[in-house]
């Protein structure tokens, strides 16, 4: 807009992925805002985008956009409108525009060799919400789920913009191998994970033993096993989990490791509950011709 502000635009919706309306409605504004907060910018202003059947109950459509205003105005963001249609399926999310000032955004393609990746929010969303469409997991297992999906990431957003970080995805449908493949080959760079510095969702493993996860979750890993370099000890479930399709994951941030212990303790007095060092930035002609190598 002019040297001082730059616009940011993004929009998101999605199907219910638990049975709780307002719930529903918290989880995708959430999820809409964080690419916002993945680039370092400020959410504004959204506008509501809803599908709804005619045939459900309108109080059901009012307690999802009050659960999407309610997160909204913990943002401090207006939502000043929207649209509906007659869906057969309810849908709702948010176009969000946010702003920030132009030269210090933050993007996923600016990973440098060297840098930590830090990791805020665990992963699991996906075989958990699967879990609660079918009815197959405990209500404290899920109500964890919904409580960190509904979690924003402004926190940490603003605690990397202090620091001065490198680059920066938010952990969404692709899974966390998927969008980190994006920011390697985006940066001209490979990673090494360790899968054992990840940090997980409550039960799980035990899901996964039971054989289950989203469609998504197996479509992602058939899509990074070209670039993927995987530790013998790396089971199947194991590669699944990392590839799980999540909403409103955290932030995965790339940042110099002389900033890394100035990184973590910014999250941590910010109240970012979840601050781990999953891995590093390796040079791209390291793994072999691949572009994530899985450790223990």
């Amino acid at each position: 807009m002019d040297d001082d502000v730059a616009l940011v635009q993004t929009v998101d919706f999605f199907p219910p992925i638990v049975d709780d309306p307002f719930a529903f409605g918290e989880v995708a504004v959430a999820n809409a805002l964080s690419d916002v907060y993945a680039m370092g910018g400020k959410p504004v202003l959204a506008l509501n985008i809803v599908g709804f059947p005619l045939e459900l109950p309108k109080e059901t459509l009012g307690e999802i956009l009050k659960g999407g205003a309610s997160k909204a105005k913990e943002a401090g963001v207006l939502i000043v409108g929207g649209h509906t249609v007659d869906d057969k399926e309810p849908k709702y999310g948010v176009a969000v525009t946010g702003v920030v000032k132009p030269g210090e955004q933050v993007t996923n393609s600016g990973a440098r060799v060297g840098d930590a990746l830090v990791l805020t929010k665990p992963i699991g969303t996906g075989v958990i919400t699967t879990a609660g469409k079918q009815q197959r997991v405990e209500s404290a297992i899920l109500d964890e789920a919904v409580r960190v999906m509904s979690t924003l990431n402004r926190a940490a957003s603003e605690a990397m913009t202090k620091v001065g970080v490198d680059a920066c995805t938010d952990i969404t449908g692709f899974g966390l191998l998927g969008h980190l493949r994006t920011m390697v080959e985006a940066s001209e760079v490979s990673a090494q994970v360790s899968l054992g510095k990840v940090p997980l969702l409550d039960g799980v493993w035990e899901l996964l033993d039971r054989g289950i996860a989203p469609g998504g979750s197996h479509r992602n890993l058939d899509s990074v096993r070209q670039v993927a370099k995987w530790h013998p000890t790396i089971v199947e479930r194991a590669r699944l989990l990392l590839c799980d399709a999540q909403t409103s994951g955290g932030l995965l941030i790339a940042v110099a490791a002389d900033k890394r212990d100035q990184l973590l303790a910014e999250l941590r007095d910010a109240g970012v509950e979840t601050t781990a060092v999953i891995g590093d930035i390796v040079d791209e002609d390291s793994l072999d011709g691949k572009r994530i190598e899985v450790l223990p």
